[in-house]
This record gives C-alpha cells, structure tokens and sequence, in this order.
C-alpha cells in the first residue's frame, strides 16, 4: 500500500491493482468482467470458467486486508448485461458477502450499462437518492458518481476538469528489462485524472501509450505501478 495525494485526498496505490482511501476506508477497483468466461463459452470458446471466482476471492482478501467499509466498482463489473444471471452459486456466496457486510456501489460500463436502472441518470452527488441495486447481487447502482469532490465514472472524460478516477482502458505498461520485453498492469495519472488497472482475473490489457489513452489524459501522464514500498513512475510520450 503506497500512499500519494491526489487533488487534496490522501490516497493508496495498491500492487493489487487498485486504490485505497484511507478517509471513508474506500477501496476502489475497475473492470472486474465476471462471467467473462461464460460469455465466450455460450458462442463455444471455452475458457476455465472460475474467473468470477478468483477475482472475488482476491477482492475479499483485499477488502479484509485495507478493512474496507465501502467498495466502489467503477464499470463493467459485468462481462455483460445478464452476467449475474450466470454467477455460480459460490461466486454468488462470495459476492453477497461482501455487499451486505459494506457499502457497495456498482459503477455502470459500456458492457454491463444495463445492470439495473437509478432512479435518476446522470452524474449523482453521493448522497442522493440512487438506484438500488441488483436482487441476487446487492449493491447500488450509478452511472456516475461525485463522491468529496472526485468524480467515479468508467470511462475518462478529456473535458473534465473536476479529479476523476475511472477504468475502461485496462492500461498495461510494457518495457524491456535485460532484453526480455516485461508487460505490467498499471495506473495511469495527470494531476486530474487517474485511470485504474483492470482487477478481475481475466482481463486483457492496453497499452499506456495506446491513443485512446492519450486522448483521454491530454497527452502527459505518467504510467505508475505500485511495488511494496514505492510507486514507480514512468513518464508516457504524448
């Protein structure tokens, strides 16, 4: 857990792949994608269908871990719409130990913009009224979300000037070490935005240099991974 400040908030990079806030014992984690699996398998790719499984074993351990009061999943949480649906029963155990022990609040994505419907659409203050959220999985249900003045949403806006976490990009940062060519999941930062790494367990990845990405952070960004003691910072070209 390494601690670093962003726009006034004393935050937490964590070598899991996902952020600490350490004032309302928040973590934050992006692109979960459960039922990945299942969803290739319906059109006869089979993959090992335990993805749901170990991402949520690796997020109750690191919520017991930080002592998380609240998780914040900032979109497509889901592989898809009926994602839920196709949770196996352990997967569904797991889950729902975890969103009815904490606060929990789903993000919507561009694959799981369906999940459940607010009440309201748009960008919602924390403390209003908001959707409640999906029977068998729990939670609450946002498009988008301003939370001590930070914005939580999937996807980077290039025209929000507010601070803004987000995912979407899956961002991997790729090097060459000692003639072998090294590929790490990432976080990509401005002084307004940070873009989270994917955490669920069968994720693919883009890289930090990608143009998507430089579209969505204004072209200077810095790629940072988290080791044990330290954030190492990479600068990106625009």
């Amino acid at each position: 857990m390494v601690p670093f400040s962003f726009a006034g908030h004393d935050l937490c990079a964590l070598r899991q792949n996902a952020v600490f806030w350490p004032a309302r014992a928040a973590l934050l984690v992006a692109d979960l994608h459960f039922e990945k699996a299942s969803w290739f398998a319906r059109s006869g790719q089979m993959l090992p269908p335990y993805d749901s499984i170990a991402t949520l074993t690796d997020l109750t351990a690191l919520a017991d871990e930080t002592g998380a009061r609240e998780i914040w999943c900032l979109g497509d949480s889901f592989h898809d719409t009926a994602g839920c649906d196709r949770l196996p029963d352990a997967a569904q155990v797991l889950l729902r130990a975890l969103t009815t022990t904490r606060r929990w609040v789903w993000i919507t994505g561009n694959h799981d913009p369906y999940i459940a419907r607010p009440h309201n659409a748009g960008l919602h203050n924390e403390r209003s009224d908001i959707g409640r959220g999906l029977d068998r999985c729990g939670g609450e249900v946002m498009n988008e979300a301003l939370v001590d003045g930070l914005v939580l949403r999937h996807e980077a806006d290039p025209a929000e000037t507010r601070p803004e976490l987000s995912g979407h990009f899956h961002p991997k940062l790729r090097l060459r070490v000692r003639g072998k060519l090294v590929s790490r999941r990432c976080f990509i930062a401005t002084s307004t935005k940070i873009i989270l790494p994917a955490f669920g367990s069968l994720t693919g990845g883009l890289d930090a240099t990608h143009p998507e990405i430089v579209r969505a952070t204004g072209g200077s960004a810095h790629a940072l991974i988290a080791v044990e003691d330290r954030l190492l910072r990479f600068p990106l070209a625009a």
